[in-house]
């Protein structure tokens, strides 16, 4: 007899780390990485924008993976964040 329930095994707790989703695209693995490196610092994304050169309305839609970075701008934000570019994108 079939039951209207499923049993399953519950998902494994995470301890406050977000998981990273195996499919995630390159952009959105740039856009947490940008914020995780912003955050980690301290700074908002006007002063990361301001160290950057770059418009906060931009960094902010780079943090939502809604921009296509071009390589001028991800150099940019590695060097305000002391990083290399590969370290933005691993």
């Amino acid at each position: 007899m079939y039951s209207i329930f499923e049993i399953r095994e519950p998902d494994p707790p995470y301890y406050g780390v977000t998981p990273v989703k195996p499919d995630s695209t390159l952009r959105e693995r740039l856009a947490r990485n940008v914020r995780l490196l912003r955050v980690m610092r301290g700074w908002s994304q006007e002063v990361l924008a301001l160290e950057a050169g770059l418009d906060r309305s931009y960094v902010g839609a780079v943090e939502r993976a809604e921009r296509n970075l071009t390589l001028s701008s991800m150099e940019k934000l590695a060097e305000a964040l002391g990083v290399e570019v590969r370290e933005l994108v691993s």
